[in-house]
């Protein structure tokens, strides 16, 4: 029953399509916001300028930061998410505020003191721009710093601009809606793991459903992407953090992240984060790696040094939200008479409910487990929907 949504509420979500950036009867390429400047470099004419941006905020080949100085926008404040500005800082690792040796230009860190930035210092500013490449998971925090940011603009009384790019998971809505119980910086928002919306979709959905203070005051400006429909492949130009280095990686992400709140490796600290599964004490396959420490990426990764024999899934054609790993794991870890959650807070905090871990540990089946939050997908497609902006 895997994406069982997909069957029975074919009436609800977009068909799955051929995988190609270009459908069939349009010829034209994807053009994100941001290389889209007649759509909003007339709006920022005047204004002092923060930027929301790391190393996916690119106009070609060149960063939006760049784009817009040329373009003689004054770029008054740039706001660094998770993995910093150029995006080379670990997961979870502080990132600090400093001055940006190119431009000049001060970067004011939103993963470090604080996850939203004093009102005082966007009260300085006439509008913050978003331009971040997203994976469409609702634990990957690039949108709980989108959160945040949206809330301050609100409180300031200064407009918020959402330049938007491409979901490469957005064919999928699955997992379970989170509850307000397990609401963290990993899930801010009651959505399900895979929402199928992008980063400006969501945004109004966020200020239209009231989930920020003064949601209703703020002045939310979207830039659609060009010739884009959630049922398009779309190839990620740049990595969106230093472990989901290709597309491969994004595409599994929403299944092994999971695997974060267990003792099992997911391949931090190899050439292949995100693409393979690994332990220690219990074979998980016939495929042996070690982790090791990389600065950047996984300055002390789990299991380092550790010889491990797992899964190698850098050819697995899985998409969407597989739950059959968590629980083949969970059995072999039962046979053992072994914990596989050591990190159960955590893990609810992924799942944003309890329930997920509680069914897997109860022996119940990947179907059985995926048929329970049917309902609550059926319920958050039709809430959704007002604030798509793409068939």
């Amino acid at each position: 029953m895997k994406l069982i949504y997909l069957a029975l509420f074919t009436l609800l979500l977009s068909a799955c399509g051929t995988f190609s950036q270009v459908e069939k009867g349009n010829t034209q390429a994807i053009k994100v916001a941001a290389q889209r400047s007649e759509a909003y470099l007339p709006q920022l004419k005047g204004k002092r300028v923060g930027l929301v941006v790391n190393q996916t905020s690119m106009v070609g080949n060149r960063h939006l930061a760049d784009y817009l100085l040329d373009k003689s926008v004054n770029v008054a404040r740039i706001f660094a998410p998770e993995h910093g500005f150029r995006g080379d800082h670990d997961a979870g690792a502080h990132v600090n505020s400093e001055i940006d040796a190119k431009t000049g230009i001060p970067i004011t860190s939103i993963y470090g003191k604080f996850k939203k930035p004093p009102v005082e210092m966007l009260q300085q500013l006439d509008v913050v721009i978003f331009d971040i490449q997203d994976v469409g998971v609702r634990f990957y925090t690039y949108i709980s710093s989108m959160h945040y940011m949206m809330e301050a603009a609100a409180e300031a009384g200064i407009q918020f601009m959402v330049l938007d790019r491409p979901n490469p998971n957005g064919r999928f809505v699955d997992g379970p809606i989170l509850e307000p119980a397990y609401r963290s910086f990993v899930g801010m928002h009651p959505i399900p793991v895979l929402h199928g919306m992008t980063v400006a979709e969501l945004a109004r959905m966020i200020k239209g459903e009231g989930w920020i203070n003064q949601a209703q005051s703020l002045d939310l400006v979207t830039i659609p992407v060009a010739n884009y429909s959630r049922t398009m492949h779309y190839s990620l130009p740049v990595a969106p953090s230093p472990n989901l280095p290709n597309d491969q990686a994004i595409g599994l992400y929403p299944s092994l992240c999971f695997f974060e709140a267990t003792p099992i490796s997911v391949g931090r600290g190899t050439d292949f984060p995100f693409q393979v599964l690994g332990f220690d004490d219990i074979a998980l396959g016939e495929f042996a790696f070690n982790p090791e420490s990389r600065p950047g990426s996984a300055l002390h990764p789990k299991l380092e040094g550790k010889a491990l024999q797992g899964t190698d899934l850098r050819e697995s054609p899985e998409r969407g939200l597989n739950l059959d790993w968590l629980v083949e794991a969970q059995q072999q870890f039962s046979n053992r008479d072994m914990r596989l959650f050591d990190r159960a807070d955590f893990m609810d905090k992924l799942a944003g409910t309890d329930s997920l871990r509680n069914a897997i540990e109860a022996g119940q089946s990947s179907a059985e487990i995926k048929q329970s939050w049917q309902a609550g997908l059926v319920k958050f497609i039709a809430q959704r929907q007002p604030y798509l902006l793409y068939p």
